[in-house]
């Protein structure tokens, strides 16, 4: 009889590398945001894994980022957490514009981690389908050749290429114990964490700049109703007052754009009919203000 293997596994990386399309891509359902624009992620986000022999409980962190502001210390404080928390740890690149680790400040914190050997490292070499064949052999070779990380993974996460293998390097890695969660668990968040996030995707993915990265969703109200939609109010939050026109838009216009984009994939998600309800609040430089970041969630030990 198989032995059970249990255990927490962080996934770390600069941002953009690809880690929400991972995590997705291994639960093969959408729990993480993806969007194009850097940055993405602000929060670790759980997501659970359980087959007959196993469980892995993935922590999907915030990218990497040299801190301009208080919240930006706040997610590197949720990333040493995960790396803290995790029996084994995915560090993953981006081979179409990494290639190897260059001299960066945001790569030092990654070069600490390997050099310390405190917990195994897998390096899953991303977006593998963006180089040659020969280019990405190179590179396996070249990070294998250090003898750094317990296995070097070819993969393509946003074509599911691979990723049975990490699961499979994982796996062996895990201690043996009991399962932390029901198997029909996938993620511990709530829906009003799912909701604020698929909001917030949109934002990135409708308004250009300082925008999106300006921003934080809050849900103010989420009555479920049996007999009509469920009713969500959120508050978008920004930082300067100029900014809140541009969110409005025109006669209203963005705002009614994201209203619909957001609206169609809250349904989506919660497999049920909503009414969506958006309003647009100021709260100067809350990038930077301990006592509001802390409100929002950031810091805030769970």
């Amino acid at each position: 009889m198989n032995k059970l293997k249990v255990g927490y596994v962080s996934i770390i990386g600069l941002p953009n590398v690809g880690k929400s399309t991972l995590l997705n891509s291994i639960l093969k359902q959408k729990i993480s945001i993806v969007t194009p624009k850097p940055q993405t992620t602000r929060k670790k986000i759980l997501g659970i894994l359980t087959e007959n022999n196993y469980q892995i409980i993935f922590l999907d962190t915030p990218g990497i980022v040299k801190p301009a502001y208080l919240l930006h210390e706040k997610m590197l404080e949720e990333i040493n957490e995960s790396i803290k928390d995790a029996d084994v740890i995915v560090l993953l690149f981006d081979v179409s514009s990494e290639g190897r680790i260059k001299e960066s400040e945001e790569n030092e914190n990654i070069k600490k981690l390997i050099e310390q050997k405190t917990k195994p490292i897998i390096l899953a070499l991303n977006k593998v389908d963006s180089v040659t064949q020969e280019q990405a052999q190179q590179l396996v070779n070249h990070y294998e050749s250090l003898n750094k990380f317990k296995a070097v993974i070819p993969m393509a996460a946003s074509l599911n290429f691979n990723v049975d293998r990490l699961i499979q390097e994982i796996v062996e890695l895990l201690p043996e114990g009991e399962k932390f969660y029901p198997d029909d668990i996938i993620s511990e968040a709530s829906e009003r964490f799912f909701v604020s996030e698929i909001i917030r995707e949109k934002i990135f993915e409708l308004y250009e700049d300082e925008i999106p990265y300006s921003t934080e969703v809050v849900i103010t109200d989420f009555k479920e109703r049996t007999a009509s939609k469920d009713f969500i109010s959120a508050e978008i939050v920004v930082e300067r007052d100029s900014q809140k026109p541009i969110i409005i838009g025109k006669e209203g216009k963005a705002i009614k754009k994201l209203g619909e984009a957001a609206r169609k994939a809250i349904e989506e998600f919660l497999q049920k009919e909503v009414y969506l309800e958006l309003r647009v609040k100021v709260r100067e430089k809350w990038r930077s203000n301990e006592k509001i970041l802390r409100y929002f969630g950031y810091g805030v030990k769970k």
